[in-house]
């Protein structure tokens, strides 16, 4: 039986290595074990708020974060229907955090970025191609069972937690249930390269309200990558997705003419949650906790959230600042937050996106030109989602 050190954590994406590195940074040993081979670089979140760059800068690689990403203090929302647009922008902020903008750059960058970065700490290690397969729970610690290439082996550790995503097995392994929906369509996110975006009066951020077929547009990177995500039919195989392609980016974006469609992942979208965050010595983060909706960037965020509490309430734990009953409060109030923040904000940025009444449509566009007309309105709708600094909402 081999011992990886005192923290074993499942899942090498961005809340996964995150965690790692907060430990690690603590002086606590940490052992990252991925059932893929790589790092996962399929289309996924890609906004950072300043709530979660202000984190990065506890980290210490808010620095390198922004050598890589795009800096931005505009998000359009643009209804196709009726050609108004509504410009929300964090520069109001300014004051309240040293970060009033958004940082764009894929979440496989930022996983990419901390591994290097762990890689010159000692007593840490990342072992890919190594799939949890069962958990055992004693006294004194977990014995958690991988497979590998090369067999079974099982890794000894104080705690694990799981950061394995939505289909998370260290989740499966402890029989816990996620309770939720599943939404009727499916989402479509691509990556494409195309020099023109600004023709149709696009920002580097863009909500494509449309009762129809809406769209998620953004820069990712400074290369001209853009994300654009968009809704499919619910019935829709991945195989038509793909070749539907295409078709949707005319609709979206008539006479787009040349691009180059870089990579295409369509998947279905839950909101979901664990029925518990903790099981004696193993804790869940991330989307092996909690899965929503990807609109506004609520997932990834709420995932490097829980990091943070996580960080904290673990590190005290193991350094004998704490008593184990902390884990206890960060299970239930990340929860709590995910409930009664997280999906809701998921969900009504959702709405937005593709509400279908006329008339709801017409208020909603009535209360954006409201919002977007008194900037003190915008600042305080924007604390309430993600605080000010030291004291963010979704915390």
């Amino acid at each position: 039986m081999e011992k990886p050190g005192g923290v074993l954590i499942a899942g090498a994406g961005p809340v996964g290595f995150i965690t790692a590195l907060g430990l690690a940074r603590a002086g606590i040993p940490v052992t990252v074990i991925e059932a893929e081979e790589k790092i996962n670089d399929s289309p996924r979140a890609a906004v950072y708020f300043p709530v979660t760059l202000e984190f990065l800068e506890r980290l210490g690689i808010v620095d390198e974060a922004h050598a890589i990403g795009v800096q931005n203090d505009k998000l359009q929302i643009r209804y196709r229907d009726a050609d108004e647009a509504y410009v929300l922008s964090p520069s109001v902020l300014r004051g309240d955090t040293r970060y009033p903008y958004q940082l764009h750059f894929g979440q496989n960058e930022l996983a990419e970025l901390v591994h290097r970065r762990l890689a010159g700490i000692p007593e840490t290690e990342v072992r890919f191609n190594t799939r949890l397969v069962a958990i055992a729970q004693d006294s004194g610690g977990v014995t958690a069972t991988a497979r590998t290439p090369r067999g079974d082996a099982e890794l000894r550790c104080d705690w694990l937690i799981g950061c394995d995503g939505g289909r998370s097995g260290v989740r499966k392994a402890l029989n816990l249930s996620f309770d939720g929906h599943t939404w009727p369509e499916r989402f479509v996110a691509t990556n494409v390269r195309y020099d023109h975006f600004d023709r149709y009066g696009l920002g580097l951020a863009n909500f494509f309200s449309h009762p129809v077929r809406w769209a998620v547009v953004a820069v990712v990177s400074r290369t001209g990558l853009w994300r654009v995500t968009y809704n499919e039919d619910g019935d829709c195989s991945d195989e038509e997705a793909i070749r539907r392609v295409p078709q949707r980016y005319a609709e979206l974006f008539p006479d787009l003419g040349r691009y180059e469609l870089v990579a295409v992942s369509p998947y279905r979208v839950h909101e979901r949650i664990s029925e518990k965050l903790r099981v004696g010595r193993v804790l869940l983060a991330g989307d092996a906790a909690h899965v929503c909706n990807p609109c506004g960037g609520m997932g990834l965020t709420t995932g490097l959230m829980d990091a943070q509490a996580l960080i904290d309430a673990l590190g005290a734990v193991i350094h004998g600042k704490a008593h184990e009953s902390v884990l206890d409060f960060y299970a239930d109030e990340r929860r709590r937050v995910f409930l009664e923040v997280t999906t809701p904000a998921a969900t009504e940025y959702r709405r937005l996106l593709g509400e279908k009444d006329p008339e709801r449509r017409r208020r909603d566009r009535e209360n954006l030109r409201h919002v977007t007309s008194h900037p003190e309105i915008m600042r305080q709708n924007m604390l309430s989602l993600f605080g000010t600094r030291g004291r963010p909402m979704l915390q």
